[in-house]
């Protein structure tokens, strides 16, 4: 039996707001104040979405290695500014070591995968490309987040331990290594609890995207094992790049602290 994708015109994907309303009614009845939240979020997923989707058609058209990587690139300093929103800390400027370590870490990352693994020709292929970079970018992202905010919090609230064992001859990363240790466990916990109920709890986005366009159930699943590893592949790579960049800057030069109380 041939399997048909359906298509899902205006009037089906206008359905789908439904499930918004219903998001929106309960803020609204429970006085969350998120209903602007949900409405804004619910405009940029059409708009966000929708672009992307002529952006893609015309990068499969014209298959250019310079449309591919720019493309590419400003995924990443979207990512480098979604984390630089969410990681509320003023007194070190880590913008920029975000931006090269995600950029770095993330096409290593994504040009071993479609280079070695899926063996795609040529490696930047944007059908392949594209996607599973997309994949690396979103999901680390919030990984490089989650650890960067655990290592400010921890710095902060461990101050005077730190202080203390820099003042008994401790060197910058002796005094700080127990803080590096637990920010980066903190970042890498999801990915790793991810692989852990793959096909039992959860069947991933990509996974069921392939199955329901029609491709074969065990090809989907070889795809969706080569993401996961890659996922934690990244997520470990970005964390531990940013996470010693970050240190740096964190410390004066005579090792003291720059971080206010």
């Amino acid at each position: 039996m041939t399997f048909h994708t359906h298509d899902i015109g205006p009037w089906q994907l206008g359905l789908g707001l439904i499930f918004v309303l219903m998001a929106a009614g309960t803020s609204f009845a429970k006085s969350l104040g998120l209903e602007r939240d949900i409405a804004i979020g619910t405009v940029r997923t059409f708009a966000q979405l929708f672009l992307m989707g002529f952006v893609l058609s015309f990068l499969f058209a014209h298959q250019s290695i310079g449309f591919v990587l720019g493309l590419f690139i400003i995924m990443v300093i979207f990512a480098a500014r979604i984390v630089k929103g969410r990681v509320k800390e003023k007194d070190v400027s880590f913008t920029m070591p975000v931006f090269w370590s995600m950029f770095l870490g993330y096409a290593l990352v994504a040009v071993m995968v479609t280079g070695l693994v899926v063996q795609a020709k040529p490696w930047w292929r944007a059908e392949y490309f594209i996607p599973l970079g997309g994949m690396v970018v979103g999901n680390s992202m919030t990984a490089l987040a989650i650890c960067l905010e655990r290592f400010f919090s921890d710095i902060r609230t461990k101050r005077d331990i730190i202080e203390m064992k820099l003042a008994l001859g401790a060197s910058m990363a002796e005094a700080s290594d127990d803080i590096v240790r637990d920010a980066l466990r903190s970042g890498m916990i999801p990915s790793i609890n991810s692989m852990m109920g793959v096909g039992v709890v959860f069947i991933p986005g990509m996974m069921s995207g392939q199955i329901l366009a029609g491709a074969d159930p065990m090809i989907a699943i070889r795809y969706q094992i080569v993401v996961m590893l890659m996922l934690v592949g990244s997520c470990a790579l970005t964390c531990i790049l940013v996470i010693h960049l970050i240190r740096r800057r964190t410390f004066g030069k005579g090792q003291y602290l720059c971080l206010r109380p």
